[in-house]
């Protein structure tokens, strides 16, 4: 059984970790309300801008004058993970569980012969995928010192993701990332974003028609990079929204067991000192009753 005195110290190391973790739960809360609302903000100009391209990818059909960003090389036979996690831990399984499809998704391209290269933007994802996959690795986005992520940011990964494709480094392109839903639920996804892939939105009225000048062709070479961009940019704010979520819920779940764990431990403290007492009265008396 320990001594008071390690009790004593174990209770006071508990109390200054609940007020860390209290600490950072109210910080990610503060930085949640921002991030959510641009995650929020930034879904129907993304949703808008993918019901354009799917527009005009659906006009321009299977023609030999489509953009390669949107007919593919013809091959399928190397493929580029961007895998985007966070910068820092302690937010339960949210950096995890996105590692977690790409390490799938990965094991699934090996095992059918396929070619695999990694993008990782976010330390922690680095971290855990570059034991089995770091000869893979080819690139990796540091943001640890961007406070507020932007378009600029996404637009940097962008244009080094087309490069390499323009370059023939790879046929397929998937970004790997989490879709905030609320504080308890990140939903791990993954996205085909070369050769561009559109899906239609809830609620979009397709039935307009427009006439585009110069050309359908010309506008779609000129969008396409903006589109790889603006899902790369949606999916990095999702993520932002995401991790501060996950923190959120993480450091409140440790603030109340590190309250348990007080609880029990000074229940403890208190019981072995009543014994201590118990024993120091047990002594007294009988060394009373021997005189």
């Amino acid at each position: 059984m320990p001594n008071l005195k390690d009790l004593k110290n174990r209770i006071d190391s508990v109390k200054n970790t609940r007020k860390i973790t209290k600490a950072m739960q109210m910080v990610a809360a503060a930085k949640l309300r921002r991030a959510q609302e641009a995650a929020e903000q930034g879904r129907p100009y993304t949703a808008r801008m993918n019901a354009v391209l799917g527009g005009l990818a659906s006009s321009v059909g299977g023609s030999e004058s489509a953009p390669k960003l949107l007919a593919g090389s013809g091959a399928d036979n190397v493929h580029l993970l961007v895998v985007m996690t966070g910068e820092r831990g302690l937010c339960g399984g949210f950096n995890s569980s996105i590692v977690r499809m790409a390490r799938a998704k990965a094991e699934e391209l090996t095992a059918d012969g396929k070619t695999v290269k990694m993008i990782t933007v976010g330390k922690k994802g680095r971290d855990q995928l570059k034991r089995e996959y770091g000869d893979r690795m080819i690139n990796h986005v540091d943001l640890t010192e961007v406070k507020r992520v932007g378009y600029a940011n996404a637009h940097d990964i962008a244009r080094d993701v087309l490069a390499r494709f323009s370059e023939d480094e790879f046929d397929v392109a998937t970004i790997f990332y989490n879709v905030f839903e609320n504080v308890a639920s990140q939903i791990p996804t993954m996205q085909q974003i070369i050769p561009a892939t559109f899906e239609a939105s809830e609620g979009a009225d397709n039935s307009t028609l427009y006439d585009y000048e110069p050309g359908e062709d010309a506008i779609l070479k000129d969008l396409l990079p903006r589109g790889v961009a603006t899902q790369i940019f949606s999916a990095l704010l999702e993520n932002g929204a995401s991790e501060q979520g996950a923190r959120m819920s993480a450091m409140d779940n440790a603030t109340r067991n590190a309250g348990d764990m007080i609880d029990a431990l000074t229940i403890e403290y208190n019981r072995s000192r009543q014994a201590i007492i118990t024993n120091e009265l047990i002594e007294i008396i009988s060394g009373a009753e021997a005189l």
